[in-house]
């Protein structure tokens, strides 16, 4: 049962129910699932929502962080749409477990903003 803290509204969702939900690209195939959220510390704005994909059992899984702004939530689906393919998404950037820091460098998130054609968050 949802605490008050929790509960689920039209327009609001807790960030512990976004991690895990589903993610579709634009051929309406599952690429992968919300692993986490990356906010901004100034704004409370989400920034990002780290995708992860492929690999086994957390084995050669790969983590894109998308800028919140591509995503749009599917009622049907139950999950996130991207205007994106699979092939498309594995040519975005990406880091592997471990390489979390990769978010600490202001020239990969303008890549990564430059990939989704987005503008940056920090703007």
């Amino acid at each position: 049962m949802a605490t008050p803290a929790t509960t689920e509204t039209s327009n609001l969702i807790s960030a512990d129910r976004v991690e895990g939900t589903s993610v579709y690209g634009a051929d309406g195939e599952k690429i992968g699932s919300i692993y986490g959220l990356m906010l901004n510390k100034l704004s409370g704005k989400v920034a990002y929502a780290v995708v992860s994909f492929g690999g086994f059992l957390g084995i050669g899984e790969k983590y894109h962080p998308l800028p919140w702004d591509v995503l749009k939530y599917d009622t049907s689906k139950d999950g996130y749409v991207v205007g994106l393919t699979r092939d498309q998404l594995e040519n975005a950037p990406t880091y592997d477990r471990g390489d979390e820091r990769r978010l600490y460098d202001r020239d990969y998130e303008a890549r990564v903003h430059s990939h989704y054609g987005t503008a940056p968050y920090w703007l």
